[in-house]
């Protein structure tokens, strides 16, 4: 049985080097309105000036939609304030937010690919603007049931 090092060994790096590719970024960030937020996404592994970066946004209750594509393309509708950047040297992206509004307090969350096509999510960052009211939760008292 030579062969099952070998296949072991094999194994271990090819994992590895799927392992290795990740895209982290902060787990918040804040800022008041009318002021600049800036989101960053670090990709490991890989270059990121050769890679797709998009970042799509949250609201609680909905389900993401796209902000930024191809790292500084926006699709229509999104406001000129968001604006996207690449540094290849840091292997890193940004978002960046300025004249914030109440209505982009959200997750935003970074995308990448991996060496094999396959999309790869940021854990998300969650974008408060300061100095709004918070809703207080509602409490809704139910009958016994009989």
């Amino acid at each position: 049985m030579g062969w099952a090092p070998l296949v072991l060994t094999l194994l271990a790096h090819c994992t590895g080097s799927w392992a290795q590719f990740g895209v982290s970024q902060p787990e918040s960030v804040s800022g008041s309105p009318g002021q600049t937020a800036t989101i960053s996404c670090t990709i490991s592994s890989r270059t990121v000036g050769s890679y797709f970066v998009s970042w799509y946004q949250q609201r609680p209750g909905s389900g993401p939609t796209i902000v930024m594509y191809g790292y500084d393309r926006r699709p229509s509708g999104v406001p000129d304030r968001f604006s996207g950047s690449i540094d290849s040297s840091s292997r890193s992206a940004s978002l960046t937010i300025s004249g914030l509004q109440p209505e982009d307090e959200a997750d935003y969350y970074c995308q990448s690919y991996d060496g094999n096509g396959g999309a790869v999510f940021g854990a998300g960052t969650q974008l408060t603007v300061l100095g709004q009211p918070k809703s207080a939760p509602t409490v809704t008292l139910f009958p016994p049931s009989t």
